[in-house]
């Protein structure tokens, strides 16, 4: 089958996964995940757990992610490594960042992103991304789009995954944050929204009108207790809608198949009606529609003469795949283990579950090693 897309993540919390379970999403990100980030994320942190987090979707069926992070480019560099293929957004934030303390530069900084990244590989695509409406102000979000939109690339943008970011747009601008970000000017075919838990009715007419397109990430705000986006209601209205895992500190895999398990049982219980979102839905929006999102339709995310050659093979000789009617049983039943093979770009990446790319051991290693640092809280770069 066509191997998975994952539409969002922030693949080097690997490095924090299970640090800091069971909070709100404003208590996790300020009291744990951007205090460590400050204190731990460097290069070495980067590339280390990028390759740890490839690894865990090479061997899960996953073949194209879109990742958003510090230090971006050592993502790249371990896309490279891993042979996978990635849309790689360099992240903007209106505060001191590990990879950039002086707001001034940051574009500066993106200019440089885009000229290393834009046409070096068929594999790799840049982008950028705002890490949300209320840690970018206007200008940051209006400048970077400017940019984005002028190369020719994909904007992506954390929106509405919390109730509280409408109240906090709201004060600040006097407007709901689509309203917002639509007033702004930055609304259109190449930007991804990402989470859209809290849209409502004239939110998702404008997502129409305009054609943004949306990541949903249900186990990361099932576990967030952040919301439901309203999926189904999108896809009705012609919404380009496609799934990602988001990072492990916050899901805490990344695992497409039991992304697509949770997606289709979420909003059957949601809407009280075991008919929304059927399976077939959602094995498109982890494949063809998934690549739509990221612009890639026409290289990945089916399998056609013409496309480029990313495709996985399952092993059905499993108990719990037992008997196989059709190619949906995969959405309900299916695991991320069940992956056997795995090409990307006609290269054999995984086989017989070993992965032929990179040294997972050395991998696994060395993120032990810095995990040890992050749990006795040591000096960043220990």
């Amino acid at each position: 089958m066509p191997g998975l897309v994952n539409t969002h993540t922030h693949l080097p919390m690997v490095c924090f996964r299970g640090m800091a379970d069971d909070l709100p999403l404003m208590e996790w990100l300020h009291g744990h995940i951007f205090p460590a980030e400050a204190r731990f994320v460097n290069k070495k942190m980067v590339y280390d757990g990028a390759l740890l987090a490839m690894a865990e979707m090479i061997l899960s069926g996953t073949t194209t992610f879109c990742d958003g992070y510090l230090f971006e480019g050592k993502v790249g560099e371990a896309a490279q490594q891993a042979g996978m293929r990635a849309v790689i957004a360099h992240g903007f934030i209106d505060f001191p960042a590990p990879d950039n303390f002086d707001s001034s530069k940051k574009m500066a900084a993106a200019e440089r992103f885009l000229a290393k990244w834009k046409g070096v590989s068929a594999l790799i695509t840049p982008a950028f991304f705002c890490h949300a409406p209320y840690t970018c102000s206007p200008e940051t979000i209006t400048t970077v789009k400017e940019a984005a939109r002028n190369a020719g690339i994909s904007f992506l943008i954390h929106l509405l995954e919390t109730k509280d970011e409408i109240d906090t747009i709201k004060k600040r601008y006097g407007k709901r944050p689509v309203q917002h970000l639509h007033d702004l000017g930055i609304l259109d075919e190449q930007t991804i929204a990402v989470h859209c838990n809290w849209v409502d009715k004239k939110d998702m007419a404008i997502f129409a009108d305009l054609g943004v397109k949306v990541s949903h990430s249900p186990e990361s705000s099932m576990k967030l207790a952040a919301g439901v986006a309203p999926i189904p209601e999108m896809l009705q209205l012609g919404i380009i809608c496609g799934l990602g895992t988001d990072g492990a500190a916050s899901n805490n895999d990344l695992d497409l198949f039991q992304e697509m398990a949770s997606c289709a049982r979420l909003h059957k219980v949601a809407a009280h009606e075991p008919t929304r979102l059927p399976a077939d839905a959602v094995l498109g929006m982890a494949t063809e529609v998934g690549a739509g999102v990221l612009g890639l339709a026409g290289q990945t995310g089916r399998l056609a003469v013409g496309l480029r050659a990313d495709c996985i093979i399952i092993d059905r000789r499993q108990p719990h795949l037992t008997p196989f009617h059709n190619p949906e049983t995969l959405v309900y039943a299916g695991r991320g283990s069940d992956v056997a093979t795995g090409l990307i770009d006609g290269r054999v990446v995984m086989e017989n579950r070993r992965i032929l790319s990179f040294d997972l051991g050395e991998t696994l290693d060395e993120v032990r090693r810095l995990a040890k640092g992050v749990r006795a809280g040591g000096r960043k770069g220990e």
